[in-house]
């Protein structure tokens, strides 16, 4: 019975083991897989999803900026109006380093309304509106606590008149124009004509005008071929100057002054240009020359 027992469950056993074969002695049964489908996406579409989740990213941040934005606007209204019913109001404009010419288009320029709130006013925007004025080379605009503001400005130097194309503007240094400044309030300004000779003042200038004699008489100084200069006189004459060395030929006009007054003899012209010697032109005569240095 017991070997009887062993032989059974070995044949249970075999038949158990082989899954494969059939009761009828048939072809072999295929083994069942369970395969799960899964859904595959195009280019097209995996470009579209990551746009959308692009756009959805910056939507929010953009949203949350926004709050942010609102949220600064919002405070500092409240602080505008909270520190302007402390007193802190613009009052008074304190104007330093500006001339009695060029006040009024300084503040009119800086557009500064007295009781605004100055606290939260925008410095940087009044300099730069105040350096926009051609009467300024630069300028500080300073918040004084409680109730003033302090513009101080440095002001352009105008050195001339200058005549050009029918035209008559003030100059600084430089020789840029000056267009709020009325060339007739400037009477004391030489006068330069012709083309460049805003830009060419300033170096000629100051040996001109350190002369008193020659100043007294002096209308114009006339720029000829953009090189050099034509001292115009007030009783017509002309005093034609070189290129370059002009300094020496205004000492040769002193010593020919000191010596014969030449400047009173109402020439009609006096040549400068030859180191060598001055010609000079008597009115409706034939000119002659002179040695430079001899009367």
């Amino acid at each position: 019975m017991r070997g009887a027992g062993r032989g059974g469950a070995r044949a249970r056993s075999k038949g158990s083991s082989s899954p494969g074969k059939t009761r009828a002695g048939g072809a072999p049964r295929a083994a069942a897989v369970r395969v799960e489908a899964r859904p595959r996406l195009s280019a097209r579409a995996i470009a579209l999803l990551c746009g959308a989740a692009l756009l959805g990213a910056g939507a929010l941040v953009l949203a949350t900026v926004g709050r942010a934005q609102m949220a600064l606007t919002a405070a500092r209204a409240a602080f505008e109006r909270q520190s302007a019913a402390a007193g802190f109001r613009i009052a008074s404009i304190d104007l330093e380093g500006a001339s009695a010419q060029s006040s009024a288009d300084i503040l009119n320029a800086a557009a500064l309304g007295r009781g605004a709130p100055l606290m939260t006013l925008d410095l940087d925007a009044v300099r730069r509106r105040v350096e926009a004025v051609g009467w300024v080379k630069s300028a500080r605009v300073i918040r004084l606590l409680p109730s003033t503001v302090v513009i101080a400005v440095q002001e352009r130097r105008l050195i001339a008149v200058w005549e050009h194309d029918g035209h008559t503007v003030v100059i600084d240094a430089s020789g840029a124009p000056t267009p709020e400044a009325d060339p007739a309030k400037f009477p004391g300004l030489p006068l330069v004509v012709g083309e460049g000779a805003n830009t060419a003042a300033a170096a000629i200038l100051p040996a001109v005008l350190s002369r008193p004699r020659l100043v007294r008489r002096l209308v114009a100084l006339i720029r000829v071929d953009g090189r050099r200069w034509d001292l115009r006189l007030a009783d017509g004459a002309l005093i034609q100057l070189p290129a370059r060395h002009v300094q020496s030929a205004l000492i040769r006009l002193d010593q020919l002054d000191q010596q014969a007054r030449i400047l009173d003899l109402g020439l009609a012209r006096i040549d400068l240009r030859d180191p060598e010697m001055v010609a000079v032109r008597p009115r409706e005569a034939t000119a002659r020359t002179v040695k430079a240095g001899v009367g």
